[in-house]
C-alpha cells in the first residue's frame, strides 16, 4: 500500500473516530461525567465542550487547509485528557455503576494507547 493511500486512510479513520467520539459526549454524557476529576468545576460544560471540540476537529481533518491545525489541536486535546486518565486510575479503573476496565487496562490506556493516539494525530497532520 502506497504512502498516499495510507495517509488518506489515516485521515478518514481518524476523522470518523473523533467525530463519533465527540458526538458520543452528547448522546451518552453519563458515560463521560464520572471520568472528569472532582477537582475540576463545571463537569457538564467540560463534557459538552470536549465533545464539540472532538467533533469539530474530526471534521477539520477532512479538509486540506485545516488538517494540520486540527491534528495538532487534537494533540492538545489529548494532553488535556490526561488528568481524566489519571483520575480513572486513582479510582481503581472502575466507575460505580459504569465503566470498569481495571487498573492494568487503565494504565495501558495512559502509557501506551494515549501516546499512540498522539503520534497518530501528528502523522495525520502531516498528510
Amino acid at each position: 500500500m502506497g504512502a498516499e493511500l495510507r495517509g488518506r486512510i489515516s485521515v478518514a479513520v481518524m476523522g470518523a473516530f473523533y467525530i463519533l467520539a465527540g458526538l458520543n459526549h452528547f448522546v451518552f454524557p453519563e458515560f463521560y461525567l464520572p471520568l472528569i476529576p472532582d477537582y475540576l468545576p463545571f463537569h457538564d460544560f467540560i463534557n459538552y465542550a470536549s465533545g464539540a471540540l472532538e467533533t469539530l476537529l474530526g471534521l477539520g481533518l477532512f479538509f486540506t487547509k485545516t488538517r494540520k491545525a486540527a491534528a495538532y489541536a487534537i494533540v492538545g486535546l489529548l494532553l488535556l485528557f490526561i488528568p481524566s486518565h489519571v483520575h480513572f486510575i486513582r479510582i481503581g479503573g472502575c466507575v460505580p455503576d459504569g465503566l470498569c476496565a481495571g487498573l492494568a487496562v487503565s494504565w495501558l490506556r495512559l502509557i501506551l494507547i494515549h501516546p499512540l493516539l498522539i503520534l497518530w494525530a501528528v502523522y495525520t497532520g502531516r498528510q
